[in-house]
């Protein structure tokens, strides 16, 4: 088969390599899947740099959600067991852990529906409780994490309140569904935000991106507000002043969408339902960009990496070269 392999650590454009490679072989309760659509998440760009909390052996394949086909010709949405990721023709995976790919939603939906939207659905109902009526700002709106933020927020009845960075990913934004979309490289994040909410701030923050968006959660916080950690896309890790969330009255809170699966597989299956629910009555579709051939998975990568695509890129094996979406 054809697979990404990395064999050096550094950035995806220059060290993701297209190879020939034995197909993955399962081990003990794994299966084997044909991989029709596999999603580009920045996750697969730290590893590449080796900057992720999982690093994988070397050589390995990025490409950590896909949608994939048993070989009793069930379509099914997994994360690849590493070393063997994704970007390839076949990835091994746990039996236990396959999720039904909605019908609602196409190979590349159903790829992009896994991690970010599981990452929403527990960072603003499991972990901030949102609730109808609350405001919630999505840092990062017009992107992958963000846009799934959006949706789930809105299909919760939240005003919700997207942040982007350039006109392009605003327009993205309004699509989307945001009530308010607020251009960080045109106008003050803060000061938009309080005139948004009447002076109150947003009830639930968020934020994917760390570093700068951190600091302007902090102010633009409500009081009782909850900002969700749940990235640092930005690269930059802030260090909250916790004497401010204590004078504020505002509760900071962290979310590894990962653990649950060790700690509470059972939240994970129900997640899942609640967003075939959702997708089944169009309330959520993921944003899927662009569909590339596996050819194209490092370029894909590397944008992602930089900060220019908009909601997901899947990468689809069945595409010939020059047929992308």
């Amino acid at each position: 088969m054809q697979a990404w392999q990395v064999h050096e650590l550094g950035e995806p454009g220059e060290v993701m390599r297209l190879a020939e490679a034995a197909p993955p072989a399962p081990g003990d309760g794994q299966v084997l899947l044909k991989v029709r659509a596999a999603n580009v998440n920045f996750p697969d760009a730290l590893m590449c740099r080796g900057q992720y909390q999982v690093r994988p052996p070397l050589p390995f394949t990025p490409g950590v959600e896909i949608c994939g086909e048993t070989e009793d010709g069930r379509r099914v949405i997994a994360n690849p067991v590493l070393p063997g990721g994704g970007f390839a023709e076949y990835a091994v995976a746990d039996a236990a852990a396959l999720l039904p790919a909605p019908d609602a939603l196409d190979d590349a939906e159903a790829a992009a529906l896994h991690i970010g939207y599981q990452t929403g659905w527990f960072g603003l109902h499991r972990r901030a409780g949102l609730e109808a009526g609350e405001t919630l700002l999505v840092h990062a709106a017009a992107g992958g994490v963000g846009s799934a933020a959006v949706q789930l927020g809105k299909a919760a009845g939240a005003t919700v309140i997207g942040v982007v960075g350039g006109a392009a990913k605003a327009s993205v934004a309004r699509e989307l569904g945001c009530d308010v979309v607020i251009d960080r490289r045109e106008q003050d994040v803060v000061a938009a935000v309080k005139e948004a909410t009447g002076g109150r701030g947003a009830d639930v923050i968020y934020d994917p991106v760390g570093g700068q968006a951190y600091a302007q959660s902090a102010k633009a916080v409500a009081f009782e507000g909850r900002i969700v950690v749940v990235g640092f896309a930005s690269g930059s890790i802030p260090s909250p002043a916790l004497n401010h969330a204590l004078v504020k009255n505002y509760a900071i809170l962290g979310l590894h969408w990962g653990l649950y699966n060790t700690k509470n597989p059972a939240l994970v299956q129900h997640c899942h339902e609640q967003l075939t629910g959702l997708a089944a009555r169009g309330a959520i579709k993921p944003l899927v960009s662009e569909r590339v051939p596996l050819a194209g998975a490092a370029d894909a990568v590397q944008r992602v990496a930089d900060g220019v695509t908009t909601g997901r890129v899947a990468v689809l094996p069945s595409l010939e070269n020059g047929a992308a979406a």
